[in-house]
């Protein structure tokens, strides 16, 4: 009989797939309260379930119960989608945008390597909360440790909720160039009108 898990899990990217590695058709899971990934396959199932796995996008919540029936990773024994919530992972950029480089010299000014800020649209209303992380020497490479799931998003996004502000949203962890900080900035209206901005900003389009 097959060995099965079941839980809350956020969907990411396989690391392996951006490696280039033979075993690229799979999903990453992260538990939520936990950081350790999972590697799941992401084909190879009857209908309805192939159709419901073929939906997922990085940054999705799903309830789902794993099975493993034997050695290696698991497949999907059942699979509903709970948020869908984007994560969108931007690298390299050539420059970030300003309320980013402000709140991060306010985090510096306070002595806090982790700062956040809320933005506002032109009516005055919230549209996001941005986060600024300190780059410090000899430190982990945070931007892969959240591409990867071993740092976790979730104390973010659930402050989101928390706040009464329903899902799902847009999140981009974005690395400039040049700067010395990484930034997260959860957006809350998915294809609002701000995530559409970042988006065409950094040239990153948003999932079919």
């Amino acid at each position: 009989m097959a060995a099965t898990e079941s839980g809350t899990y956020r969907v990411f990217e396989s690391d392996r797939d951006r490696e280039g590695a033979d075993v690229v058709d799979e999903w990453l899971l992260v538990k939520k309260g936990e950081q350790e990934p999972t590697y799941v396959q992401a084909s190879g199932y009857y209908e309805p379930l192939q159709s419901t796995v073929q939906e997922l996008k990085p940054g999705y919540l799903v309830e789902a119960t794993l099975a493993w029936s034997g050695e290696g990773d698991p497949s999907f024994a059942e699979l509903s989608i709970e948020t869908r919530t984007l994560v969108e992972f931007v690298d390299g950029v050539p420059d970030i945008f300003e309320q980013a480089k402000e709140t991060f010299e306010q985090g510096k000014r306070e002595h806090m390597p982790i700062y956040s800020n809320v933005t506002y649209d032109t009516d005055g209303d919230a549209n996001g909360v941005l986060y600024t992380f300190a780059k410090q020497k000899g430190e982990k490479d945070i931007f892969t440790e959240f591409q990867d799931g071993r740092m976790t998003l979730e104390p973010m996004i659930d402050k989101l909720g928390d706040g009464g502000e329903e899902p799902p949203y847009e999140v981009f962890v974005i690395r400039p160039e040049d700067t010395k900080f990484l930034v997260v900035y959860l957006t809350l209206e998915k294809d609002g009108l701000l995530a559409n901005t970042v988006r065409d900003e950094y040239e990153c389009p948003r999932p079919a």
